[in-house]
């Protein structure tokens, strides 16, 4: 059976190492310096811990951590990469836009290790559940193979390196992007005292919006800073659109605002709302 690593243990990472090690694969990552919780969640996923040379013994390795360190992973393996012997495929599934993509490609291809640019799309998998998908493209997508032999739900985009990226910034884009407009709307309905009144319309005109509310601005709440990073990358992959570029400026500035202390009454706000929501069936 193949040998994966994955960085990092997170929430992500060790429920498709989870999903991974049940269908027989051995699971390497790097524990030294992460915290008991993270060390306590790998061990319950059937990781196993090494150093990064350690690494070098997979036949893939997963790079799985928040947007702003996928760069600089990529700086800090290349190194070991280029003097490994046996090298794993690097596939890079992480929140960024196509340009930096491009860069950590750039990084990891003189290594002589070979590069995919993965999306992951969807909820950590769960025991008898699917799990997300996971798209790749590249040059030679094919090499991800023992992933979907594990019990991945792996799909190849065409269109090189980039195209992966791109489905996901595209698609996090429209997701994340309505519930940042759905927080919006809600909290100004609420200052000017109509939140019951467009918890009601929505009730009546837009039951599929109201069902997806009372799910996903409870699910929104303890993520919102993880989705900072994730919208000034949603912006930058936006290019010259300087009008998209703001949209999600601002969707970052939010997301930003509901995760500080002092935005507790807006979270409140927002869970009451989607309490409602869940609570009420439309006519």
């Amino acid at each position: 059976m193949p040998t994966i690593a994955i960085l990092a243990a997170g929430a992500m990472g060790s429920a498709l190492a989870a999903r991974l090690t049940e269908n027989g694969a051995t699971v390497l990552t790097v524990l030294d310096g992460r915290s008991s919780a993270t060390q306590s969640r790998a061990r319950a996923a059937g990781m196993i811990g090494t150093d990064l040379v350690g690494l070098m013994g997979a036949d893939l390795l997963l790079s799985i951590v928040p947007p702003a360190e996928a760069e600089p992973l990529a700086e800090q393996l290349a190194p070991i990469l280029a003097t490994a012997t046996r090298k794993p495929v690097y596939v890079d599934c992480n929140a960024v836009n196509v340009v930096t993509v491009r860069r950590i490609a750039d990084l990891i291809r003189p290594t002589g290790a070979t590069f995919l640019d993965a999306a992951i799309i969807g909820l950590p998998p769960k025991p008898g559940t699917r799990g997300p998908r996971v798209h790749v493209s590249g040059e030679a997508p094919e090499t991800a193979r023992p992933l979907r032999d594990l019990g991945v739900d792996l799909r190849v985009v065409e269109g090189g390196i980039g195209a992966a990226s791109a489905l996901k910034m595209s698609y996090a884009g429209i997701n994340k992007g309505l519930t940042a407009l759905a927080s919006i709307m809600v909290l100004a309905a609420d200052r000017a005292g109509a939140g019951d009144a467009l918890r009601a319309e929505l009730a009546e005109n837009e039951p599929e919006l109201f069902s997806r509310f009372a799910r996903n601005l409870p699910d929104m709440i303890p993520k919102a800073r993880r989705w900072v990073a994730e919208m000034h990358e949603i912006a930058a992959f936006l290019g010259d659109d300087s009008d998209g570029r703001q949209v999600f400026s601002g969707a970052a500035g939010l997301y930003a605002r509901l995760s500080d202390p002092s935005s507790d009454n807006e979270r409140a706000t927002l869970q009451a709302f989607a309490t409602a929501c869940g609570s009420s069936q439309p006519e």
